[in-house]
């Protein structure tokens, strides 16, 4: 049995796809599975996993018959896996070659049930930027509940957030499956997974070495106009108040609703105004105001000012408070040129 399943969910990858294979294949741990989860793939991407397989024993593929989603590509991966420990690889990004080794090694010495790393920022011009987990340390349940529960519950606002990206962590397989915890959902679920997760682990071990690398994609789902992110918003909002009564998280963060509500308000109106949105500029405007005019939009916008924003963030805020919605429009309009 491998120490680590590395599960990777595959779709239309195919100019991503190899770099990505190899750079599990470098490690310098060798005692792994890597599990490609073919996600109804209509390019190249099921010959390519094909070929890997044939390549490498450690390597197993699972073909989906149509499209449904990272969230259960990767729920199969969770099913799936055979290791006591779970990493997480986007097919367009990198591990660095002692990755895995150093994760392994770092959660060994402590004691610890998970481990975690900073990583790279990668940008399509060429610029690369180190960015921290937490300061390197070993966390106990109280340490990983300031550090990671909290922020992700109710620190949305004041920069820098904390990313919830589920991919700069080591995972226990026991804690996963004996909790039953899984990712729902195309947007947010891996803030989810995380704030969960963290709610049952009980020993962190962070490093400060950037170990995984993460390429900034504008053509990537999280960079495109969704056409239901309010239903999807609901959800995610609905299953964080599930997360925050069961694990007693209100009374040490009890304005999380409306500090979340903003942040959420904040990239709706962005997702209004992108390029890839029908609707007309009105339409757009009139939009940000329903949503703006919602019990749970309009009791945060009433009850709490954002502190910390970015300066253009800031000034959405300001604009939406101030119900300046027309002058809103029309920044957005020579910003993204509609």
């Amino acid at each position: 049995m491998p120490e680590i399943s590395v599960i990777v969910p595959v779709y239309q990858a195919e100019k991503y796809l190899k770099a990505c294979v190899e750079s599990v294949l470098h490690q310098t741990f060798s005692d792994w599975e890597m599990l490609l989860v073919d996600d109804g793939c209509t390019d190249g991407s099921p010959a390519i996993c094909d070929a890997c397989a044939a390549g490498d024993d450690r390597i197993r593929v699972f073909h989906k018959e149509k499209n449904e989603g990272v969230s259960k590509a990767r729920n199969l991966g969770l099913a799936e896996a055979r290791s006591p420990y779970i990493a997480f690889l986007d097919v367009d990004d990198r591990y660095e070659p002692q990755c895995l080794e150093t994760l392994w090694n770092l959660r060994e010495r402590a004691g610890a049930d998970s481990a975690g790393c900073a990583h790279w920022n990668l940008w399509p011009d060429g610029r690369e930027e180190a960015e921290l987990l937490l300061p390197p340390a070993v966390y106990d349940e109280q340490g990983i509940r300031k550090g990671i529960v909290l922020p992700l519950l109710g620190e949305r606002l004041r920069q820098p957030v904390f990313n919830g990206f589920i991919w700069r962590f080591l995972y226990s397989t026991e804690i996963i499956r004996k909790v039953g915890i899984t990712f729902e959902g195309a947007y947010l679920e891996d803030e989810l997974f995380l704030m969960e997760y963290f709610c049952n682990a009980r020993r962190l071990a962070v490093t400060d070495q950037p170990l995984y690398r993460y390429l900034f994609n504008p053509a990537s789902a999280t960079h495109k106009y969704m056409k239901d992110f309010r239903k999807v918003f609901c959800r995610y909002m609905e299953r964080k108040e599930e997360l925050a009564a069961r694990y007693q998280l209100e009374s040490e963060c009890p304005q999380w609703r409306e500090n979340t509500n903003w942040a959420g308000l904040l990239i709706a109106v962005g997702n209004e105004f992108a390029k890839g949105n029908p609707k007309t500029l009105r339409e757009r405007q009139k939009a940000v105001e329903a949503l703006c005019a919602e019990p749970d939009m309009a009791r945060a916008i009433a009850t709490l000012k954002p502190e910390g924003l970015n300066s253009n963030k800031r000034l959405v805020a300001d604009l939406v408070r101030k119900k300046h919605f027309f002058l809103l429009a029309q920044m957005y309009r020579l910003k993204n040129r509609i």
